[in-house]
């Protein structure tokens, strides 16, 4: 087999109706849209319309809100990270940073930083330089004589 022999399985692609040829065709003069109106035109914006009626997206209560400043950051259990340390995939006695996470594979992706979650334990003394980390995570590090630092800044009224 050559890359010149594949082709697509038959009927995998379809091919468009061809439309507005004449009547013997049978989809001519209005192609199968029926007669005049907003939905025999392009540009049709009928979607949430419901005849007058009160449409069901602005019947239902509106609740909560969406913050655009959040932080969406990948997060990484103890437990996940101590079975990357025992199978070789990330060196306890280096320096442990987001990047080497992500490329151990730990990590999925960066989006605004690797947190680390006090999920499952850890045995490994480990240096994290992490972008956050809960409070229960700094204290499983801490015991087993490892250190954790922080690179997010931390807005004044969560450190008070």
């Amino acid at each position: 087999m050559q890359l010149n022999d594949l082709r697509d399985n038959q009927g995998a692609r379809k091919k468009r109706m061809t439309v507005g040829r004449g009547i013997g065709s049978g989809k001519g003069k209005t192609c199968g849209r029926g007669v005049k109106g907003q939905k025999a035109r392009t540009g049709v914006s009928i979607k949430g319309f419901e005849g007058g009626q009160m449409p069901l997206i602005r019947r239902l209560p509106k609740r909560g809100f969406k913050n655009i400043f959040a932080k969406d950051f990948s997060a990484v259990n103890l437990g996940r990270l101590q079975q990357a340390i025992d199978s070789g995939r990330v060196d306890a006695k280096k320096p442990i940073t987001s990047e080497s996470l992500i490329a151990a594979g730990v990590a999925s992706k960066a989006r605004d930083g690797v947190r680390i979650i006090g999920k499952g334990e850890l045995k490994s003394k480990v240096d994290l330089t992490v972008a956050g980390a809960s409070q229960s995570a700094i204290a499983a590090v801490e015991k087993v004589g490892g250190k954790i630092t922080l690179t997010a800044k931390i807005s004044e009224e969560k450190a008070a």
